[in-house]
């Protein structure tokens, strides 16, 4: 089937829509957790955001072929304009959720039934990763919800986000000793990307 006579190419169109404005929606809410002191939270939704650029250049390049035209589409995108920074995160959780399953399974399907094999394996790829933000979002809102985000029921080592420090206990420090940048800085080393168990430890 010709790309241009398809319904993956509504499909992509609505992908990059999606993806696009998630992208732009994480970075408010980052603006947003950093307006609450909560620099850690701001940092998950940036490095998702930057996740989703990624993807919206995936399906937009699938596209290529037809530069120059205008592709009209309609679809359903939320309104997730909220100061609580945990609704921000169950929201976010939420669509992440949808685009997991079912709208990238079912774009997936088309793709493959009208015989865009590699459009399809990237909506289900994709899809899967999606999953693994949903799951990312919904963490850091059980953590913020429960008041554990800075506070544990065993020793952990917590690293600051600014100057790399790393500390053993059962709380992140309330300032850095290294760098003073306070609380909101410290994250779980596990939960840290970039972040392995060695140097700064105390």
């Amino acid at each position: 089937m010709n790309l241009n006579e398809s319904q993956t190419k509504i499909n992509l169109m609505r992908a990059f829509a999606g993806e696009s404005q998630a992208r732009n929606r994480y970075t408010m809410a980052a603006e947003a957790a950093a307006q609450k002191n909560l620099p850690v939270i701001e940092a998950v939704f940036k490095f998702t955001a930057g996740q989703e650029l990624e993807h919206a250049k995936i399906f937009y390049n699938f596209l290529k072929e037809l530069a120059g035209q205008t592709i009209k589409i309609d679809g359903d995108y939320p309104v997730d304009v909220y100061d609580d920074v945990l609704k921000l995160l169950q929201t976010a959780h939420h669509n992440e959720m949808d685009e997991f399953d079912p709208v990238y399974p079912d774009f997936a399907a088309v793709a493959n039934s009208e015989g865009f094999t590699q459009i399809g394996a990237k909506f289900k790829a994709i899809a899967e990763i999606e999953k693994t933000h949903a799951e990312r979002f919904k963490l850091f809102a059980e953590l913020m919800e429960q008041e554990k985000l800075f506070v544990s029921d065993v020793e952990e080592e917590w690293v600051c986000l600014n100057c790399g420090y790393v500390t053993k206990s059962s709380e992140a420090p309330k300032a850095c000793p290294v760098c003073s940048h306070p609380q909101g800085y410290f994250i779980r080393i596990a939960l840290s990307p970039y972040t392995t168990n060695n140097g700064g430890k105390n």
